[in-house]
């Protein structure tokens, strides 16, 4: 195993198996990346917007303050603000003013930013089918096991 990661990188061996699966893991989030960003791309996103949309998308009509978004992320970005004033220029969301307190804005994603993750989901789900092709359900649920022991505090 680590034939495809040898190659890759060009180093014969690795100080510990541990190493070579870290190696391994950040060079195929890496790769999950890159063809997310090129879909992303083709309509004027970034990933970390899609990855706002996306949120928005999973409870319109409602919204979510900032806050609330940020925790949310698939991968932290440092500033939601400046991602949420992009999508407003673009008109993929909103931001109004909370009616139980004003001080509070919740943002919320428009009808073009649905029309708009509608197109990407249909692009995002082809390009879960190719990992889909790489990856059996049992793989799948490994890996998610897996990383999640990695990340998960306890």
């Amino acid at each position: 195993m680590g034939e495809a990661l040898k190659r890759r990188i060009k180093q014969a061996k690795f100080d510990s198996p541990v190493k070579e699966a870290i190696f391994n893991l950040m060079v195929a989030a890496d790769f999950v990346r890159e063809q997310m960003d090129r879909v992303c791309a083709l309509h004027g996103l970034t990933h970390g917007q899609y990855n706002v949309l996306r949120i928005l998308k999973g409870v319109y009509p409602e919204g979510h303050p900032r806050c609330e978004i940020s925790g949310r992320m698939l991968e932290r970005a440092p500033d939601v603000t400046r991602l949420v004033d992009r999508l407003e220029k673009q008109g993929l969301a909103v931001r109004d003013r909370s009616a139980a307190d004003r001080r509070h804005s919740l943002t919320r994603i428009t009808k073009k930013g649905l029309a708009l993750m509608d197109e990407l989901n249909t692009e995002v789900g082809e390009l879960f089918k190719l990992f889909g092709v790489k990856l059996s359900r049992k793989d799948a649920r490994e890996l998610s096991r897996i990383c999640e022991g990695i990340y998960e505090e306890k």
